[in-house]
């Protein structure tokens, strides 16, 4: 399950984690500081706030030349481009100092930090888990020729299986930087799904783009994204070259983001 929705709203599974994770810490350090009236959660959130900062800047330190021609992409969030553990350890620092420092804000925060960490922990353990036990589905497909294929006939090198639509801004923003990536691994299979849509009316969106891409599919009846366990847009999932799943993306990539995702045929192709 790549995504969950809430009513109209699309999320993220690793984010609904992350914030179940807080929502979790903060409960649990109202509910042991409740009699002594010390509740961490200020603290808390500050934490998160400073952890997400502290992931941000250590994928734009990362990744800084991809930022170098756009720098208002260095505060764009939308990419979703985190490295976690410098997060991780800048807010169970700022925790340590405050548990070292506020005798009485020591127990609630300290079991509110170990509860939150324990959600987080076992739930992104348990989420890599079922994304790896996954395998390419079987769909079938058509070529913007009208050629009928099926998706595993794709499988043999690494694949990157984007769905997207023309209706989709953020589809849209990110489609130039697949066409780029596209055309510099060619070593990598990059699959185009258009969720629903015809035959003309991408082509017109290619044209008006002047976009020259390869592997154009359509998937009329949009099967694929419940497949992959999305129905939001755009999603990107990422397969190795046996034809299992060994990362996804949901939202749009930045050529930054993008770059850190393909990395991952790089530590595959090592095991």
């Amino acid at each position: 399950m790549l995504s969950v929705n809430l009513g109209p709203l699309n999320m993220s599974a690793a984010h609904l984690l992350l914030l179940s994770s807080l929502f979790v810490a903060t409960l649990v350090g109202w509910w042991v500081g409740r009699n002594a009236k010390s509740n961490p959660e200020n603290r808390l959130f500050l934490m998160f706030l400073v952890g997400v900062l502290g992931a941000r800047v250590a994928f734009v330190v990362r990744y800084f030349e991809h930022f170098q021609n756009d720098l208002w992409q260095l505060i764009d969030l939308r990419d979703g481009g985190f490295i976690a553990w410098p997060g991780v350890l800048l807010a169970l620092g700022l925790g340590l100092y405050w548990l070292l420092k506020e005798p009485l804000m020591r127990r609630p925060l300290g079991i509110a930090l170990v509860a939150g960490l324990l959600v987080w922990g076992s739930g992104t353990a348990m989420m890599r888990a079922l994304e790896q036990g996954t395998r390419l589905p079987e769909v079938a497909l058509a070529t913007m020729d009208g050629k009928g294929v099926n998706l595993s006939d794709y499988a043999g090198k690494p694949l990157v299986v984007n769905l997207w639509a023309t209706w989709c801004p953020p589809c849209r923003r990110e489609m130039p930087v697949l066409a780029a990536a596209q055309a510099r691994h060619t070593d990598v299979t990059f699959l185009f799904v258009n969720q629903g849509e015809g035959q003309d009316e991408i082509s017109r969106f290619l044209q008006a783009g002047q976009l020259t891409m390869s592997n154009v599919l359509l998937d009329s009846g949009a099967q694929l994204g419940p497949l992959v366990g999305s129905r939001a847009l755009p999603t990107t999932v990422f397969y190795d070259a046996q034809g299992r799943q060994i990362g996804s993306h949901l939202g749009e990539l930045s050529d930054a983001s993008l770059s850190q995702v393909l990395e991952l045929f790089k530590k595959d192709g090592k095991q």
